[in-house]
This record gives C-alpha cells, sequence and structure tokens, in this order.
C-alpha cells in the first residue's frame, strides 16, 4: 500500500516483508523517487518480520535516498522484532525509527504488482544477490552471514542469464 503527503511518499508494509516482494518494492520506490519524491516512510505496525534480501533492499534504498542532512528514510512503528534485525546486520543507523500515528491515515491504496507479481527468476536472484551484497558493504561483520549465500546466488544468476541468452 502507498499514499503519498507533499514530497513524502508513505509504503505500508503488511506481514512478512520477503524476498518475493522484494523486487515489486524495488520497482515502486524507483518509480516514486522518478516522479520527484525524495522522503520516504516505510510503516511497519503490521509487518511482522523481513528476510534478509528485504532488508539489504531497505539499506540499498536508505543508501540511495539519504543526503548529507540524516536519513531521508524513516521506519514508522517497527515491532522489536524488526529492530533487532537492523541491529544485528548493523543497518540501523541508515534509518530514523520513529513510532506514532500514520501521517497518511486512511489515504493508502493499494499497489498493483507489476508483472501480475511474477518477476522473472533473474530478476529475483540479481535482486537477492544486490541485497546480500549490500548489508555485506554496509557492516563487513555480515561477511560471515551470507558469504555462501552471495557465492550460490552469484552462480545461480550466472545459470540464469547463460540460460536465458542461449532461449
Amino acid at each position: 500500500m502507498v499514499a503519498v503527503n507533499g514530497s513524502t511518499a508513505v509504503i505500508k508494509v503488511t506481514g512478512r516483508a520477503s524476498f518475493t516482494l522484494s523486487v515489486d518494492f524495488k520497482r515502486l520506490v524507483t518509480e516514486l523517487r522518478d516522479r520527484g519524491y525524495q522522503r520516504f516512510v516505510i510503516e511497519l505496525s503490521e509487518c511482522v518480520t523481513m528476510d534478509s534480501t528485504f532488508l539489504g533492499v531497505l539499506a540499498g534504498m536508505a543508501l540511495s535516498v539519504n543526503n548529507g542532512s540524516g536519513p531521508c528514510l524513516k521506519l514508522l512503528n517497527a515491532n522489536q522484532r524488526v529492530i533487532d534485525l537492523f541491529e544485528n546486520l548493523g543497518i540501523a543507523h541508515l534509518f530514523s525509527n520513529i513510532q506514532g500515528p500514520e501521517p497518511v491515515s486512511g489515504q493508502f491504496v493499494p499497489r498493483a504488482n507489476s508483472n501480475n507479481g511474477e518477476a522473472n527468476k533473474v530478476e529475483v536472484s540479481r535482486t537477492c544477490l544486490e541485497a546480500h551484497e549490500t548489508l555485506i558493504a554496509c557492516n563487513p561483520e555480515n561477511l560471515s552471514k551470507f558469504k555462501e549465500v552471495t557465492q550460490f546466488l552469484a552462480e545461480d544468476l550466472r545459470r540464469l542469464t547463460t540460460k536465458a541468452e542461449t532461449h
């Protein structure tokens, strides 16, 4: 769900934020930035947890929108489990974490998934790999957590792109 308020885009994430949502989430943010939105609020009151891919996509988003005046990406109403994930991966400093009422309550509209919610396998693999590389770049301690995952994803991406090129 997405709503806009002045120059701020508010994106509401519900349920489990996982790699399956990451491609469409990344597309949405890119589209909003292309339309001129530079400040983002990610409303998380109904988000129960996030996987590492989604966390990496968020970290990449924070790195791309933050300017010298501090974080331009705010996490709103994140539960303690989600906050702990950000802290454990060493990316909490990229975000402002706030609690409070939704700034656009009642103005959210459902976001239609692109490609009928079906990102292609190459796109998913690329997004997963980039997300994990971002987590490692943000905090070198994450290398031990994600080294094997990034190796697997890089190999999978090579295999998928080779297969796509031969068809």
